[in-house]
């Protein structure tokens, strides 16, 4: 019986842009907690922490439960944790003794729901049958740039109709969304990228020398992307002297369009293009847009450096997965676990290292800039390493095959 695949990437878009309202939503409203609940700032900056902490943990141990448990059962849990997670935003702060107790313990558990749709959503569409997987698999993280521009954009338009202090209905009705796609996971074709069980272990995949570099590729990535989205508001703000809503809507917002554009672009023609190539000049690309943005006198240039570095770090995550599915294919779910964690602690380590710096120069945002230079340096040196570990053969993708066949 034919097999309704596209339902699959669907439910899997609307993973994405659920992932994407879990990391964006809260942060617009640092400012509204630090007011209304009179939360010092500093204590503010754990519910960053606590998010990616909380990714990072769920990263790991999805490696080991994931193909225990199934797929469908974790990635309806996901959606069902993330539902929960923004529920819990809006009323476990007025419920608890400390409302910041109630927020962290809502980021927690949207942050579960977070980490088991990042973990398990490249895989389950891995394993359909479609032509052209590295197109499908960069379309598919475009959703998240989607989502994130999104959440900007119509929350800020939200809070301009109804005021800042409806936030909390806000919440409710962004979990309508994951809400909805626990009926869409629970219903749609799902496969394993290998039989079960038989997929590589983590003790396996780490006598790899490819899996090392891919680690490496993915820790580039999420640092070369979180080092300038999360310092991109802060650097529009110094740069151009813009308003706090402005900056959000000139920084983060443009970086996370024109991130979408790449992805979409590569989507809509990667069957055309060669993935290790893209990702060179993406990763030259990158490099310039840090430079231009933290040595140029000019707050203009400085400014497309920032929003162009969205554009040349799109196709890095959803590339790096391809790159190492298409060599790996009996690599399973601790393939994608640990990719995936590998990710989100250069997403973690980067923005503090620019920060770090940034702070130690004087608050010279433009040389912690500077130092972020050195992660599309490394992922650049890497995939010409990486030439050395891969078939001859260019990145393209071959006929599509069944479920559980070693290309699946």
């Amino acid at each position: 019986m034919s097999k309704n695949y596209k339902k699959t990437l669907t439910a899997c878009y609307l993973g994405f842009i659920t992932q994407a309202i879990c990391a964006n939503f809260a942060p617009l409203l640092f400012l509204r907690f630090h007011i209304h609940y009179h939360i010092p700032l500093g204590q503010i900056a754990l519910i960053s922490t606590v998010f990616f902490l909380t990714q990072l943990i769920v990263d790991v141990l999805c490696s080991y439960f994931a193909d225990r448990i199934g797929y469908r059962k974790c990635v309806v849990a996901s959606e069902l944790c993330a539902a929960a997670g923004l529920i819990g935003l809006a009323l476990l702060p007025d419920l608890l003794p400390a409302p910041l107790t109630g927020i962290i313990a809502s980021v927690i558990i949207y942050a579960i729901g977070s980490g088991l749709i990042e973990v398990l959503c490249s895989p389950i569409v891995e394993a359909c049958p479609f032509d052209h997987k590295e197109a499908v698999m960069s379309l598919l993280h475009s959703f998240y740039c989607w989502g994130s521009v999104g959440v900007i954009l119509l929350s800020t338009a939200f809070f301009a109709l109804f005021g800042i202090d409806s936030w909390k209905w806000l919440a409710c009705i962004w979990a309508v969304i994951p809400l909805y796609n626990i009926y869409n996971f629970a219903t749609c074709p799902i496969e394993h990228t290998t039989d079960d069980g038989k997929g590589m272990k983590i003790s396996g995949l780490l006598r790899v020398p490819l899996f090392w570099i891919s680690i490496i590729l993915m820790v580039c990535a999420g640092a070369s992307e979180l080092s300038m989205a999360q310092w991109a508001s802060a650097y529009a703000e110094s740069a151009l002297g813009l308003s706090k809503a402005m900056g959000d809507l000139t920084g983060p917002c443009m970086f996370a369009i024109t991130m979408g554009v790449c992805r979409v672009i590569f989507g809509k023609y990667g069957d055309r293009l060669d993935l290790m190539k893209f990702m060179i000049g993406s990763g030259i690309l990158c490099l310039l847009c840090y430079i231009a943005a933290s040595i140029s006198n000019s707050p203009i240039i400085g400014l497309i450096g920032c929003i162009l570095c969205g554009f040349s770090v799109g196709i890095m995550w959803p590339g790096t997965i391809s790159i190492c599915s298409a060599r790996l294919p009996e690599g399973g779910t601790a393939m994608f676990a640990l990719l995936a964690m590998a990710g989100d602690l250069g997403g973690s380590l980067g923005p503090s290292l620019v920060g770090y710096i940034t702070q130690n120069a004087g608050n010279n945002l433009k040389k912690g800039m500077l130092v972020g230079c050195v992660f599309p340096l490394v992922l650049i040196l890497s995939l010409l390493i990486l030439k050395f570990f891969a078939p001859p053969k260019h990145l393209q993708s071959k006929p599509p095959a069944g479920p559980h066949s070693p290309r699946a």
